[in-house]
C-alpha cells in the first residue's frame, strides 16, 4: 500500500515538473527586457568568414544609425543598444545567436544578414511572435505577415526585374547564367529570370556550381560566347569567375548581378580593373552616390568607419533602424525600455501595414536629392524603386 502511495505521488510530481517545464521553455511568455534600460536591436550575422563584408557592413551601418537616433534623444526620450553576434553565414548556428539575442533581452530585430540563416531565424521568431525586419535576407520564404519583413527585395523580385531589363536592353542577345546550385538565393532568383524572360533570347546557357567550388573553368567554357552573364551568386565566386575567364569570356560581355555582387570591387585579390568585361547589376543603392541622401549617409559612414567595407547591405541595415524608430514614433503607444519584444511586435506589425505609414530612406531610388519613398505590403515585401549600378565599365 505505501508502495502504491509513494509511485502515485512520484507521477503527480512528475507530471507537475513536465507542466512546468512547458510554462517556463514558452518562450513567447516571458519577458526578457524586464530589466532593460535601453532598447535592444539584435541581428545575426557573418562577421567572420567569406560574407563578413556584408555583415561587417550591417552591423557598422546600423551602430551608425542607433548613435545618430541616441545623440538626437532616441525614441521618446529611451535610448537605444545594438547587439550583433556571428552566424558566419551558417544556418545551424542560428540555434545559438537567436537565442542570445532574444533571451539576452532584444526587442527590435534586424533578423539576420543572409539568406540560408534568415530561413532558421523565422522559424524561431514566428515562434516568438517577435517581428524582424531584414536588411538583405532576400528569400522569398523569408517575409511573413505574421512579422517578418524585408527592407531588400525578395529573390523573385531580383529575378523578375533582371529579366525586365534584360527584355527592355538586351533583347536578341546570347545569354548565360552561372548560378549555384544548392543556394536558395541562387536558384530562387534564377528561377524567375529565366521565367521572366521573353522568347527572343532563345536557348538560354546555364553553368552552375555547388559547394566552395573555386575553379570553374567548364562553366567558362560553357559561358565564353555570351553577350550577357547573368550572375545570381555573391561576390566570392563571382570574382574567381571573371578572375579566371578573364582573357576567355568575350570582352564584349557584361556581367549582370544582383545584390550579392556589391562590394565586389573590394574583394582581396581581385582587381576588378583587369578584366574588359562590364560588371554591373540592379540595385537599391548606388555606394558611388556623391549628393543627395545616399551621399550624406556614405559620408557619415565613411567617417566614422573609414576602413570598413560599405555596400547597400549596410545603408539597408541604416534604414531598417530608422524605419522601426519611425513606425514606433508614428504610434500612440508609449514607448518604455522594459517592453517585451512581444509588445514591440505587436506596434511594429500594426504600423508598417498601415496604409499611412511610409517611410523616406536612403535605399531606393532618390530623386531631385530627396530620400526614397518606402512601404510594405502586408507579407511583408516592400516596395521602392531599384535602379542598375555600374561598378566598371567596359575597357
Amino acid at each position: 500500500m505505501k508502495k502504491t502511495i509513494i509511485k502515485v505521488l512520484c507521477l503527480v510530481f512528475a507530471v507537475v515538473m513536465v507542466l512546468g517545464c512547458f510554462t517556463a521553455c514558452g518562450g513567447g511568455e516571458e519577458n526578457y527586457a524586464e530589466n532593460n534600460t535601453k532598447i535592444k536591436i539584435g541581428v545575426s550575422g557573418p562577421l567572420t568568414g567569406g560574407a563578413a563584408m556584408y555583415g561587417i557592413a550591417v552591423k557598422n551601418s546600423a551602430q551608425l544609425a542607433v548613435d545618430e537616433i541616441n545623440a538626437k534623444g532616441g525614441v521618446d526620450g529611451v535610448m537605444l543598444e545594438l547587439v550583433a553576434v556571428d552566424d558566419q553565414h551558417d544556418p545551424t548556428k542560428v540555434s545559438t545567436t537567436y537565442t542570445t539575442l532574444y533571451e539576452g533581452g532584444c526587442q527590435l530585430f534586424l533578423g539576420t544578414v543572409t539568406t540560408a540563416p534568415g530561413i532558421q531565424f523565422k522559424q524561431y521568431a514566428l515562434e516568438d511572435e517577435i517581428f524582424y525586419l531584414t536588411p538583405s535576407a532576400s528569400g522569398d520564404d523569408i517575409p511573413s505577415s505574421d512579422g517578418g519583413f524585408q527592407m531588400c527585395f525578395t529573390d523573385s523580385n531580383q529575378g523578375t526585374a533582371s529579366a525586365k531589363y534584360f527584355n527592355e536592353n538586351y533583347s536578341g542577345k546570347k545569354v548565360g547564367i552561372f548560378y549555384k546550385a544548392d543556394d536558395d538565393y541562387s536558384v530562387g532568383i534564377k528561377n524567375n529570370f529565366v521565367a521572366g524572360l521573353n522568347s527572343s533570347f532563345g536557348n538560354v546557357v546555364e553553368a552552375s556550381f555547388t559547394g566552395e567550388a573555386s575553379q570553374f573553368d567548364s562553366q567558362i567554357t560553357l559561358l565564353k560566347d555570351c553577350d550577357v552573364i547573368f550572375m545570381p551568386i555573391y561576390y566570392t565566386p563571382a570574382s574567381q569567375f571573371m578572375k579566371q575567364g578573364a582573357s576567355k569570356v568575350k570582352a564584349s560581355a557584361v556581367y549582370f548581378g544582383c545584390d550579392g555582387f556589391d562590394g565586389i570591387d573590394a574583394v582581396e585579390g581581385f582587381d576588378i580593373n583587369s578584366i574588359k568585361q562590364e560588371v554591373s547589376y540592379l540595385s537599391h543603392f548606388d555606394s558611388t552616390s556623391t549628393t543627395g541622401p545616399a551621399a550624406d549617409y556614405i559620408n557619415a559612414y565613411k567617417a566614422k568607419y573609414p576602413d570598413a567595407p560599405l555596400n547597400q547591405f549596410g545603408a539597408a541595415a541604416y534604414d531598417c533602424v530608422y524605419a522601426m524608430v519611425a513606425a514606433l514614433e508614428s504610434s500612440d503607444e508609449e514607448i518604455t525600455a522594459t517592453m517585451s519584444a512581444q509588445d514591440f511586435a505587436e506596434i511594429l506589425k500594426a504600423e508598417f501595414t498601415s496604409d499611412d505609414f511610409v517611410f523616406h530612406g536612403v535605399t531606393g531610388e532618390c530623386v531631385n536629392g530627396q530620400k526614397s519613398t518606402i512601404t510594405w505590403n502586408e507579407d511583408g515585401t516592400v516596395n521602392k524603386r531599384a535602379v542598375k549600378y555600374v561598378v566598371k565599365q567596359k575597357s
